[in-house]
């Protein structure tokens, strides 16, 4: 009945309540969600001691197969329309439905910065709604030179008073209404190239600037840059929306029949 493409959390979801409805509903997942980079999440219900990105994977799939619902591990390379659905091509299988749902997802770029990525997940977030709070009181560095990393400063001052905006050397893109507010609110900036960070372990102890300058930090946010997984939509004439996100109705339809998508893919999400 439905093809399901990606089996993160909003693939995951989306299977257990279609094989709920009695729907055949298999996933085909290429095993790249980015919940798997979170070692720890702490906001999702039902889970009050937290749970690891890769135990909320595992789990909803068990929950999945409970309800009749098959995985393929694999990746789709491409998709056609047909008058009586869609043919799908991967890499170790071809597939067919009657309709297609698309979960492929979202990919932040962590800033290139040495030494950041194994930070990720641990002392380097892209999330303040998400991270923010286990945060709190601790010394924070907002990655950016645009209105989003001002922003993003005066939102992580709810969490902390020390909180740093660092450039990383890039010309400063803020308006004249965010310069305000960073000298209205004492949010300092670093201006100089960053070299690296000092961590210990995964744990970011400090971000190290041109010339030697070494600022203690605690905790990384960069403003992000998303990279949307729409390929897929978009060679069906799924339209996109500004920020490059699939658009759907209320009900996840695309503007191509039979097509859905859902997740981090969407402005819905």
């Amino acid at each position: 009945d439905v093809i399901i493409i990606g089996g993160g959390i909003a693939g995951l979801s989306a299977a257990i309540y279609l094989g709920r409805a009695e729907r055949d509903t298999p996933v085909v997942d290429s095993g790249h969600s980015m919940a798997k980079w979170e070692p720890e999440v702490r906001n999702y219900l039902g889970f009050p001691k937290g749970v690891s990105g890769e135990n909320l994977l595992k789990f909803g799939r068990q929950q999945a197969r409970f309800h009749e619902v098959e995985f393929a591990n694999d990746e789709i390379k491409s998709v056609r329309q047909r008058k009586t659905g869609f043919t799908l091509r991967g890499r170790r299988a071809s597939y067919r439905s009657n309709r297609l749902l698309i979960a492929t997802g979202i990919f932040h770029l962590p800033p290139e910065i040495a030494g950041v990525q194994e930070c990720l997940g641990h002392s380097m977030f892209f999330c303040k709604d998400c991270d923010g709070y286990r945060v709190r009181g601790k010394r924070i560095a907002i990655c950016g030179a645009n209105d989003e990393a001002v922003e993003y400063a005066l939102g992580m001052l709810c969490y902390s008073a020390c909180v740093i905006v660092a450039t990383n050397g890039e010309k400063q893109r803020w308006s004249p209404r965010h310069t305000k507010w960073l000298r209205e609110y004492e949010i300092p900036v670093q201006r100089a190239r960053l070299t690296g960070v000092h961590p210990r372990g995964c744990q970011v102890r400090g971000l190290r600037l041109t010339g030697g300058t070494e600022v203690r930090i605690d905790y990384i946010f960069p403003t992000r840059v998303d990279v949307f997984h729409t390929e897929l939509a978009e060679s069906l004439g799924a339209k996109l929306d500004r920020e490059g996100q699939i658009k759907v109705d209320q009900c996840m339809r695309t503007n191509v029949p039979r097509l859905y998508s859902a997740g981090c893919v969407t402005p819905a999400n």
